[in-house]
């Protein structure tokens, strides 16, 4: 059995620090903490009973700058300091007037006032409207701690007091999660099983990166890493050899390092470049016919569709290049490259977030297995390199012990990005994944750990839905946009503020988080909030099994250590592991290869796919007759793209993507949001041809507009943007001109005024925010300032008397 020994290999970064152990409670001597983040592994400095500054672990070889926000927003004044109600519910309860979210002030009230308001209206609404009208899809990110994840902590609770309607999917990858069953097999499995970067370095040859694998995303990790490694992988395949080829409109999404070809296409047209890949690979011989008989199903009847037999239109270069705007001797040679040497298709998750978004994660698993190297070292097909930190980590993927929902009686739920339909359309109906969903009349949202209002598209939508539910609760650390948008605001704890454990399925890492700084204010955790409820619904039992914060830790530590004894690893006991911060577990001994059994025996491994094979004809899909997804991948013209007529009203597609210096939308009050900022607003790349023919330079504010609404954005004047394209990162906390107000203009930058909150398909249902065009236009005239980050309007505490 291997025997993990644990080091201090955080080491201390400035002279004077002690560990956070070794000198307890005192206030003279700064002291170091260990905890974790989405952003990485930490060490809070604290003095006293204060955060005064952020180490990343010494093993992480390029940590995230956006660590330095996080001292800063734990003692900022955006802070929810005690439970707050907004003025015109607390008068006239869930009678109030809805559309007044965002615009009332708020009345500060004791936590005994604020839970028995919570558990009042919770009991209202199952009593009078069934549980099925609580809408408990909270989606968010929450915090990196395996116990104090508040969206699962939230469905526990609700699920053990009746039951809710519930969410499913992501916005990352809607698209692809119901998808990839269909064709290859689970894609959360798929993505613990990707191809690691050892491999692709030492047997690749040719990495064909649609979408990119952009920097800024691998800066982040669900759950946290102890190590950022995405960077030194591309300049270590790049050195070993491996040339890159980057599709992409925005050249940043590559790496410098790995010193990529950039093509730069008409975004949403990567299935018709795909299309003439492949269209390539068969006009000239060059595909791999053995493959294909013995490991997929259905190439027979897809062929038809590709050489044009079934519709008189070939897909071949010529055809794409005209869609794409790519040339169709880059489209041939490109494909000739791929045939010729050991090459990986990497498939970026912000492909299949636009207009018909299954499409070019369906083709592009299609020509992987055209060109035969699906299962082979350094080749084949990866969903999302660069995506997050852990996409192609060595690690072995088991899974990490960690709180999980209670069960949901009602059996109700949505996909995710269809909140805006479920709050607007009581009642009717919509398919998805071969299902019909109805709607129920939600009468009351809990959210807990997340922003809708960053991650939904057409906010202004989602503010006429915002105003229908009779009661909206959230819980929340910072005066975020939806905790603006509430009538009971609960403030939690902060990371830093309370225990957990931390460490993701595809990190070898377990990280404690001890509790560094006592709560601020009046906060409490996730968990005791919750637990507190449950107890007045009488299911404390269920919701906490008997355990109390340290008792859940324990257990989780525990759990982890069985699963590694079980593969030979001892890990040592919890108090060690408590004390010293972190254990890391070995690496896999030979790299991982995605479907590498499945090729070595398709009969003995076969897939869970109707066929057992990957699936280039779906009769599953085709069975449920959408024609916006049918039974093979097929270029769909989107509904927004640089192709059609209404280019001549707005010429310039969005591409609206994770930004640098957060995580969607956390930390944007924090330091190193707004340093980046341009004039107090979110920075909107624009090309240097398409600014001067509008008159806009660098620093300039400048009106991003289209028929679904507006903001205002700090221009930056670059060539790493492709012409007729401009880049406005998501996240800038909404703030609209004036609060409240359906279709005000947002002062900060938030994109997602504009973007389309349409599905994907009906199959998948996803976010489809790379389908947007704008026009972009100087301000003329006063600029207003931006409010975002200015605390709400609260009422004296004497208020609270008036209830």
């Amino acid at each position: 059995m291997t025997e993990i020994r644990l080091t201090r290999r955080f080491r201390l970064r400035r002279s004077g620090l002690a560990r956070a152990h070794d000198r307890p409670g005192s206030p003279a001597v700064p002291r170091l903490s260990p905890s974790s983040s989405h952003y990485g592994a930490v060490m809070a400095v604290v003095e006293g009973n204060k955060m005064v500054g952020i180490e990343p672990y010494a093993s992480d070889i390029d940590p995230s700058p956006i660590i330095n926000s996080l001292p800063g927003m734990v003692h900022g004044n955006l802070r929810v300091a005690q439970p707050m109600v907004r003025a015109g519910w607390l008068a006239q309860r869930h009678e109030s007037d809805g559309s007044r979210r965002g615009a009332d002030a708020f009345v500060p009230v004791s936590w005994e006032t604020a839970l028995e308001l919570v558990a009042g209206e919770l009991e209202r609404v199952r009593a009078e409207h069934g549980p099925e009208a609580i809408y408990g899809g909270s989606y968010g990110w929450g915090s990196a701690g395996r116990l104090h994840n508040a969206p699962t902590l939230l469905r526990r609770m609700l699920g053990f007091t009746g039951g809710f309607t519930a969410s499913v999917n992501n916005y990352s990858f809607g698209a692809a999660l119901p998808l990839i069953p269909h064709i290859i097999g689970d894609f959360n499995r798929v993505l613990v099983e990707t191809t690691d970067w050892r491999s692709i370095a030492s047997d690749g040859r040719l990495v064909v990166a649609f979408g990119g694998m952009p920097p800024r995303n691998s800066q982040i990790a669900s759950g946290g890493t102890g190590k950022h490694q995405q960077r030194d992988w591309n300049r270590r395949s790049r050195e070993a050899g491996v040339q890159f080829v980057y599709i992409g409109p925005v050249r940043d999404d590559m790496a410098d390092e790995a010193q990529a070809e950039w093509l730069a296409p008409r975004p949403n047209t990567d299935t018709a470049i795909m299309l003439g890949l492949a269209h390539t690979l068969v006009a000239e011989g060059l595909y791999d016919r053995g493959f294909v008989d013995r490991y997929t199903s259905g190439f027979d009847r897809f062929l038809p569709y590709l050489m044009g037999q079934s519709d008189g239109t070939p897909k071949d270069a010529d055809w794409a290049a005209n869609i794409s705007g790519l040339t169709a001797a880059t489209i041939r040679d490109l494909a000739r490259r791929m045939a010729s040497q050991r090459t990986m298709i990497s498939l970026s998750w912000s492909l299949q977030r636009g207009d018909h978004g299954e499409q070019p994660y369906w083709m592009g698993t299609v020509l992987a297995a055209m060109l035969g190297q699906i299962g082979l070292p350094g080749g084949g097909i990866g969903y999302g390199y660069g995506a997050e930190a852990n996409v192609g980590s060595a690690s072995d993927g088991r899974s990490r012990s960690r709180i999980i929902p209670g069960p949901n009686p009602t059996g109700r739920y949505i996909p995710v990005a269809r909140i805006s339909d479920l709050l607007l359309r009581p009642g009717e109906t919509d398919d998805y994944n071969g299902h019909r969903i109805t709607y129920p009349d939600v009468k009351l949202v809990y959210w807990a750990g997340g922003n809708p209002f960053h991650h939904h598209q057409d906010l202004n939508r989602l503010l006429r839905a915002w105003a229908r539910p009779e009661t909206v609760i959230v819980q929340e650390p910072w005066w975020t946009p939806v905790a603006r948008r509430a009538d009971i605001v609960l403030p939690a704890t902060t990371t830093f503020e309370r225990n957990d454990i931390g460490g993701a399925a595809r990190d070898p890492y377990i990280l404690a988080m001890p509790q560094a700084i006592p709560p601020v204010g009046q906060a409490r955790s996730d968990f005791d909030i919750l637990a507190e409820l449950s107890d007045r619904a009488g299911v404390a039992q269920a919701f906490t099994e008997g355990r109390d914060e340290m008792g859940w830790i324990q257990n989780f530590y525990e759990n982890d250590r069985r699963t590694a004894a079980e593969a030979g690893i001892e890990l040592p006991g919890f108090q060690e592991f408590w004390e010293i911060g972190h254990v890391e577990l070995p690496l896999s001994e030979k790299p991982k290869i995605l479907l590498q059994a499945f090729r070595a025996d398709p009969v003995a491994n076969k897939l869970p796919t109707p066929s057992g094979r990957i699936e280039i004809f779906s009769d599953r899909i085709a069975g449920f007759g959408y024609d916006d997804c049918p039974g093979h991948p097929t270029w769909l013209e989107p509904a927004e793209w640089l192709g059609s007529a209404e280019t001549e009203r707005f010429p310039l597609h969005l591409i609206s993507n994770q930004p640098k210096t957060r995580l969607h939308s956390q930390l944007d009050a924090g330091v190193t949001s707004r340093k980046e900022k341009v004039a107090d607003r979110e920075p909107v790349w624009i090309h240097p041809a398409d600014a001067a023919a509008r008159g806009i330079q660098d620093g300039d504010v400048v009106r991003l507009f289209n028929d679904r609404g507006a903001c205002l954005a700090g221009a930056l004047v670059t060539d790493r943007v492709m012409q007729g394209v401009i880049q406005l990162a998501t996240g800038a906390w909404y703030d609209p001109e004036v609060p409240g107000e359906v279709g005000a203009m947002c002062k900060h930058g938030n994109p997602n005024v504009l973007t389309r909150d349409k599905g994907t398909s009906r199959l998948g249902q996803g976010a489809s925010a790379h389908t947007c065009l704008v026009e972009i236009a100087k301000l003329e005239g006063p600029v207003p300032r931006v409010t975002a980050f200015d605390p709400p309007v609260i009422l004296d505490p004497k208020a609270e008397a008036a209830e």
